[in-house]
């Protein structure tokens, strides 16, 4: 809900203090002419309060006349036609985040997965969003959500864990693309947390513990045939030097 700028307050002010003081001293003497000037100033301090709007710096007003598509307004100060004129959105043309989940989403391989993501997006043209699509923000958030588990539904788990930023691109090519026609443009989605079940989590946990358990083998056996291969070459030096002291038994 925007919040009202207090500059038509004040134009109200500034001239129904006049009129009320025309009415005040017109009316117990019955003077027509006060009266009506007191009226008329009324009159045009509504008016002038209902038809003055401002817009900050980073929204466009959708203005409406009789139901139609007028005019994008602001920033600034501008004026419609009371009774006439209808500002249907305040469309907000900054960077704005959304965040979306797929729970409970099967891998290529079969791995039931909950992905938590952010989307950075902003409207970039405010009359597409308003006429093209009912809730434009609603409609970005489902759109997301379809893409994201249709991304998880091609991927396998390795590849999802492993290579974040291709699956991030991916998304925002496609996100983009559906809402292009919205006036929205999409700047980046980051998948934040990939999500696997408890039982799954331990395997991979028992797996990764026996992987370095075998590496840990593996250098401890590469580090033995070197020492035995120095000691072998050694050997061999004692071998074929006349002055090397013997080293069989006496």
């Amino acid at each position: 809900m925007k919040k009202q700028h207090p500059l038509p307050y004040l134009l109200f002010f500034l001239i129904a203090v006049p009129a009320i003081a025309a009415l005040w001293y017109g009316y117990p003497g019955g003077e027509t002419p006060l009266l009506g000037a007191g009226i008329v100033l009324l009159l045009i301090a509504l008016t002038a309060a209902s038809s003055t709007k401002v817009a900050d710096q980073w929204e466009k007003a959708v203005v409406l006349r009789v139901g139609r598509f007028r005019t994008l307004a602001g920033p600034g100060i501008f004026t419609i036609i009371p009774l006439v004129d209808t500002i249907a959105y305040w469309i907000d043309l900054r960077i704005i985040t959304t965040s979306f989940t797929a729970e409970k989403t099967l891998t290529k391989d079969t791995v039931p997965v909950d992905v938590e993501a952010v989307l950075f997006w902003k409207v970039t043209d405010p009359k597409k969003a308003v006429l093209e699509v009912e809730d434009y923000r609603s409609a970005i958030s489902w759109a997301a959500q379809t893409a994201l588990r249709e991304v998880i539904g091609k991927s396998n788990l390795a590849d999802m864990l492993e290579g974040r930023e291709k699956l991030d691109a991916e998304l925002q090519k496609i996100i983009d693309k559906r809402t292009e026609q919205w006036g929205i443009h999409i700047s980046s989605v980051e998948i934040r947390d990939i999500l696997i079940p408890t039982e799954l989590q331990d395997a991979m946990s028992m797996q990764a513990q026996a992987e370095r358990e075998r590496q840990a083998r593996v250098i401890l056996g590469e580090s033995e045939k070197q020492v035995a291969a120095q000691f072998e070459e050694a050997a061999r030096t004692y071998e074929h030097n006349p002055t090397a002291p013997c080293t069989c038994g006496r």
